[in-house]
């Protein structure tokens, strides 16, 4: 049950993280004009993640009951279920998450394109108080959760960046490379920023030091491989940054490494994932 629980919360978490980034970054590398083939395109994928994000959810919300009761029996009982939604936080939680994630299905079948990034963001919100960030009470936990919203947010539009330029670089002949991942880098610096400040703050609150401790083993491990693959896409992005020049003679070769970037970033949220079921070694005093 664990393990589902693991794989389901990867398979959300990075549903809605890009959505919510190819949303955002849309307008901002290729302007409000019309794209024709691309944004038939983007709106495919986006759907498609949506139904996935969707089901995702309400398999979460099943596992979580199950998990709970410690029986499957209790997941398929409409009385369980409907209890953890109304006596638990993380129930209460869950049903606007659902809800906002049927209203964006609704608003990409009609297509509403103006409800696109709005609902996207609120469902990425929703996601900060799931696990780590509804461990405080109070002003405390409040805080901890907006910081939990800010680091989402970077980590969603970086992710979602990178799908949407893959998706450009699978076009290049119809598109000016060189201002668009211009536009992409400049972004990318306060992105990283955000990342590392709301990441180093949820580990000194959590663990109430400036790492946790030991090293190699549970939460402070996974972790640690989760700073070493976000390195990774640092190292990559300021490769492809130091040689954006003539970029358009070597599509091939940029849409290699942004794809590898992006692959890094997708095994980065499964070991967050995984941190969301361990705990993390919270220092009394």
């Amino acid at each position: 049950m664990a393990t589902l629980l693991v794989l389901c919360r990867f398979l959300h978490f990075i549903v809605v993280l890009l959505m919510f980034g190819a949303c955002v970054f849309r307008p901002f590398l290729l302007g409000t004009g019309a794209q024709a083939a691309l944004d038939r395109q983007l709106l495919c994928i986006i759907r498609g993640l949506a139904w996935l994000g969707l089901g995702s959810g309400v398999a979460w919300l099943l596992l979580i009951t199950a998990s709970m009761a410690g029986s499957w029996d209790a997941a398929l009982q409409p009385a369980t279920v409907q209890l953890v939604l109304a006596k638990t936080f993380f129930g209460q939680v869950w049903v606007w998450h659902l809800l906002l994630n049927l209203l964006l299905v609704i608003a990409l079948i009609k297509p509403w394109p103006a409800l696109r990034l709005p609902l996207s963001a609120l469902l990425l919100a929703t996601l900060a108080p799931v696990g780590h960030g509804a461990m405080l009470n109070g002003l405390s936990g409040q805080l901890l959760i907006l910081n939990q919203v800010v680091h989402l947010v970077c980590v969603g539009a970086w992710l979602g960046g990178l799908l949407l330029l893959v998706l450009i670089l699978r076009q290049a002949q119809g598109h000016a490379l060189e201002p668009i991942l211009k536009r992409f880098s400049g972004a990318g610096y306060g992105l990283v920023a955000g990342l590392l400040a709301t990441g180093l703050i949820n580990v000194r609150v959590l663990t109430g030091q400036l790492w946790p401790t030991p090293l190699f083993n549970g939460f402070a491990l996974i972790l640690l491989i989760k700073v070493l693959l976000v390195l990774g896409m640092l190292a990559l992005a300021l490769l492809n940054r130091l040689r954006i020049d003539r970029c358009e003679l070597r599509p091939g070769a940029l849409k290699a490494s942004v794809m590898l970037e992006g692959l890094l970033g997708v095994c980065a949220v499964a070991a967050v994932s995984l941190l969301g079921t361990l705990p993390p070694m919270v220092i009394a005093g």
